[in-house]
């Protein structure tokens, strides 16, 4: 999943699934905490990777699974867009990354993330610089 696309939240709560990313998430995916350079946003998961991600979880052990990472088994929601392509979240998870209505979904590789539109905004401007692109492209090996 790539690029990034601006949405609102509707007068029900419901946020619209971008058509270019529709065929990625399929029918259903998985919405939880996440967190970006130590920004507040949501992660978006398919099927697919939830149950990869399900699988590791229960191959940890007891005392492992304690603390942060059963959070954020504990507050997803699972998705199943409508006709419309409109999908709901808890609102435990708009408040969580501080969704208001204006949203900013970003495709991260195999995921996807829904921001805050403000906070996207502030994380964007304190990373685009190219010292932290350089440091980026070299994470990935380019």
């Amino acid at each position: 999943m790539i690029g990034k696309y601006g949405a609102k939240l509707d007068e029900k709560g419901r946020l619209f699934v971008p058509a270019k990313l529709r065929s990625e998430l399929g029918d259903t995916f998985f919405v939880t905490l996440g967190v970006n350079c130590g920004h507040r946003c949501l992660t978006v998961y398919t099927a697919e990777e939830w149950q990869r991600l399900s699988d590791n979880f229960n191959a940890l052990s007891i005392s492992q699974r304690a603390g942060a990472t059963s959070l954020i088994f504990m507050n997803a929601a699972e998705c199943t867009p409508d006709k419309q392509f409109r999908f709901s979240l808890t609102q435990f998870l708009l408040d969580y990354a501080g969704i208001d209505r204006e949203v900013m979904i970003v495709g991260r590789a195999g995921q996807a993330e829904i921001w805050d539109a403000k906070e996207f905004a502030a994380f964007e401007a304190e990373n685009l610089t190219p010292e932290k692109l350089l440091a980026s492209l070299e994470a990935i090996g380019l």
